[in-house]
């Protein structure tokens, strides 16, 4: 992996020795051109068939057909021990929802070597302001495994202990510190905020996924010079968490101006220039005597 200073190498075809494979276009041309058991992670955030400028709204039957061919073939890419993410919100039909993980997850489960480990909900404490129902505030990441014997790291993602000073105060462990020394398990319900308008990862894409939220699985379920490929790449936040961690990455997208930004991006991140929210930082609250506490 050639980061830093070095530049990096962006192929615009399948490439098992290019730092990262931009394919401008359908990412099943980019998926059936790959080998098989060649990525360590498969993550992404599809499209929910909700009418967004990159996407053509179609029938629940056709948008759920088209992602099970699309899983069936990062299915066959994942290495054995692998990790397989797919981060989705709801699908709005007839003025209701339809949760997507609910509906995707059968797509998933037909896979016999593929095991569900975790249903992280993501919580960013913002977004919808609806009026005839409750405002959505989360969306879910279903976190797949080939196999039982899967990597797994978890201290590079701790995040601090709540209470750091508690000590045990019987038995055998009494006036130790009872937390870990560096930090907790961040557990299934992550909190940071969704990239909007005032995010300093904000691009033009319509709905942007945060690097921070990549970062987790790229750090703990990947090493230094694995494949992490993402179907739907948008603009680049997948391939960009992955090679500033000095991990390859591949991924489709077929929106010509989304790759453009996403090739720069991508740039700026192997050269450690990327503006990021970093992953340790706590979300945000105004100080007493904030002006955005404050009313006319």
């Amino acid at each position: 992996m050639r980061g830093g200073g070095n530049g990096c190498a962006i192929a615009s075809a399948w490439s098992a020795v290019a730092d990262v494979t931009l394919h401008r276009g359908d990412t099943l041309d980019l998926l059936r051109s790959m080998p098989a058991d060649v990525a360590q992670l498969v993550i992404t955030s599809p499209p929910y068939n909700i009418g967004k400028a990159y996407e053509r709204r179609r029938s629940l039957e056709e948008y759920l057909a088209e992602q099970q061919r699309v899983i069936a073939e990062c299915v066959r890419i994942l290495r054995p021990g692998g990790s397989l993410c797919w981060q989705v919100g709801n699908h709005v039909r007839d003025g209701g929802v339809v949760p997507l993980d609910l509906v995707l997850h059968p797509l998933f489960a037909h896979h016999e070597e593929l095991v569900l480990r975790n249903r992280i909900v993501w919580h960013f404490a913002h977004g919808l302001h609806c009026r005839r129902r409750f405002s959505g505030r989360y969306e879910v990441i279903l976190w797949y495994t080939r196999g039982d014997d899967y990597a797994f790291d978890l201290d590079p993602v701790r995040v601090p202990q709540k209470y750091p000073g508690k000590r045990a105060w019987k038995g055998p462990r009494a006036g130790e510190y009872t937390g870990h020394p560096l930090g907790k398990n961040p557990g299934d319900v992550w909190i940071f905020p969704n990239v909007k308008s005032n995010h300093v990862e904000k691009t033009i894409h319509p709905c942007q996924f945060p690097v921070e939220l990549v970062e987790r699985f790229v750090l703990a379920v990947t090493r230094p010079g694995d494949l992490v490929v993402d179907p739907y790449l948008g603009v680049g936040t997948t391939a960009c968490a992955a090679v500033r961690h000095r991990r390859r990455a591949a991924g489709a997208e077929l929106v010509e101006r989304y790759a453009a930004i996403a090739r720069t991006r991508i740039r700026l991140a192997a050269r450690g220039a990327l503006r990021t929210r970093p992953m340790d930082r706590p979300v945000y609250q105004p100080r007493p005597g904030s002006v955005l506490l404050r009313r006319a």
